[in-house]
């Protein structure tokens, strides 16, 4: 970031101010538990609630690939930050580049979007670094931004990590972290100074139904998972295909899975698309007054924190965002929709009941926010 920092000292120097404040920090005792930036974030909780809008995450970095997680919120506006930062080895731009390792590289889903879809999606954050008190305590909205795939492998957190492998081996000419600096640099300087904070909700809208999608076919997977297993166990099939000069445990059977009611779900996510549609239409060539911009970024930073909900998740109020999580037994790992995924995964139907009336909850508050914003307009 620190070339990005000169540009905003030499920028000062021509009387230019953002209309945001800019904030860096730099966390101490991340690896032992996100320590610094915990700390920060329940020290100043009220006023981070009351006034941040966005938080951008960098932690390592290498050569290759940009790779993006945040807040759907600000998928368009990353992708297009993107398209304006040219890899230093290709020429091409990040965007770019990213888009052909997808269509390359990846699943015949993932390549399929690459080509048909406008913007590339970007991932869910679970865990592991210091975006996690911002996002998942408080609601702000935010992203990890970093390079890779091309720098190796097998020396992190090790003792062969240091400064000369890193310019021997991970990015010896700087080049990635001049791009980190400009991807990040370029995001905060749209950020601050742009005339309404860039929040977009149709790619928003799109993920969130792609996530209820996928928790409903895990639930109807299990079923018919859980009816084969049963039929095998029951009719001596399991038994038979096993050697009889060894020692086996028959599995016991599960009980079967219940047909959930997933409606407060899907109409909330419907609802949302609806929200997301209006506000797409409300600010389609519009400008608004200096008074109206500030109430509009307010209505946009409550967006995300309506995601929020005051309880937290089960069995850890602390995480209070119920669209991403760290899974409660995959530390970094992300689950989305965390409570009810988590609880269709442990078949404690009666919770994943009660958490599909709860996040449809919190989607009908995101989308009531996002229609105050339309309003503004």
């Amino acid at each position: 970031m620190l070339e990005e920092a000169r540009a905003v000292g030499e920028l000062a120097k021509t009387g230019w101010k953002p209309k945001r404040t800019i904030v860096y920090c730099a966390w101490d005792g991340e690896e032992e538990g996100l320590l610094g930036s915990t700390e920060f974030v329940e020290t100043h909780a009220d006023e981070l609630k009351q006034k941040a809008a966005v938080y951008i995450n960098t932690d390592s970095n290498g050569r290759g690939f940009l790779g993006v997680g945040g807040s759907h919120t600000l998928e368009k506006f990353i992708n297009e930050t993107a398209k304006s930062v040219p890899d230093p080895e290709t020429k091409m731009s990040v965007w770019e580049r990213m888009r052909a390792q997808q269509i390359v590289t990846g699943s015949p889903a993932q390549r399929k979007e690459a080509l048909d879809r406008a913007d590339l999606r970007i991932d869910a954050l679970g865990s592991g670094s210091d975006f996690t008190p911002f996002l998942q305590h408080l609601g702000i909205a935010s992203m990890n931004i970093g390079f890779g795939g091309e720098d190796g492998g097998g020396s992190y957190h090790s003792i062969y990590d240091s400064f000369d492998n890193y310019v021997r081996f991970i990015d010896p000419d700087f080049k990635y972290g001049v791009a980190l600096a400009k991807v990040c640099g370029h995001s905060v300087l749209r950020l601050a100074d742009a005339d309404t904070l860039p929040f977009e909700f149709s790619n928003f809208a799109d993920t969130i139904k792609m996530y209820s999608d996928e928790v409903m076919r895990l639930t109807e997977s299990m079923r018919e998972e859980t009816r084969n297993n049963n039929d095998i166990i029951n009719n001596g099939m399991l038994s038979a295909v096993q050697d009889p000069t060894q020692t086996y445990v028959m599995p016991k059977t599960k009980d079967a899975v219940p047909f959930v009611n997933f409606a407060p779900l899907q109409n909330a996510v419907a609802r949302l698309n609806e929200s997301a549609k209006r506000y797409q239409k409300a600010t389609a060539g519009k400008t608004l007054s200096g008074d109206a911009r500030r109430q509009l970024d307010i209505a946009l930073i409550n967006t995300e924190r309506a995601m929020t909900g005051d309880e937290g998740l089960p069995r850890r109020g602390w995480f209070k965002h119920e669209i991403y999580a760290p899974g409660f037994y995959t530390g970094y790992g992300v689950k989305t929709l965390p409570s009810v995924r988590e609880a269709v995964e442990q078949r404690d139907w009666k919770e994943a009941s009660d958490q599909i009336v709860v996040v449809a909850r919190v989607i009908d508050n995101a989308a009531d926010a996002i229609e105050r914003a339309a309003k503004i307009y």
